[in-house]
């Protein structure tokens, strides 16, 4: 995805269609697209500023917003599948979004029994 034109060159575009110059000469001149001079001064009229939105999130929220009481559940009930902790928690949720879940707090799916040693070993002296 392209970045964002920054303030700089909107406020100068504005002020150009300001000072009265035809939009598609200034369009032409600040190398940008009629389109966007559009919705930079339709932003402009709503807001008051035609900076970009900060902070925009793409896609649902999460639906395990409580992390610490997830992050307690998951100890709790760790030994479960993650479709039967799906069954346990107290909102209707997937196994999928425990998936998710657990990724966020840094859980794993798969833990060893007994620590490993090292399977490099020192090889036999030369002769």
């Amino acid at each position: 995805m392209p970045a964002a034109y920054s303030d700089d060159l909107r406020d100068k575009v504005l002020a150009a269609v300001d000072r009265g110059e035809k939009k598609s000469h200034v369009s032409r001149m600040f190398n940008i697209s009629r389109n966007t001079l559009d919705l930079w001064l339709k932003r402009r009229d709503a807001t008051g500023s035609a900076s970009p939105m900060r902070g925009y999130h793409r896609g649902p929220a999460p639906k395990v917003n409580d992390l610490d009481a997830f992050r307690a559940f998951a100890t709790a009930h760790g030994h479960l599948t993650q479709q039967q902790m799906a069954d346990r928690w107290p909102e209707p949720i997937t196994d999928v979004t425990v998936g998710k879940a657990l990724r966020r707090i840094g859980f794993t799916r798969k833990k060893r029994r007994v620590a490993t040693a090292s399977a490099m070993r020192p090889s036999a002296e030369p002769s």
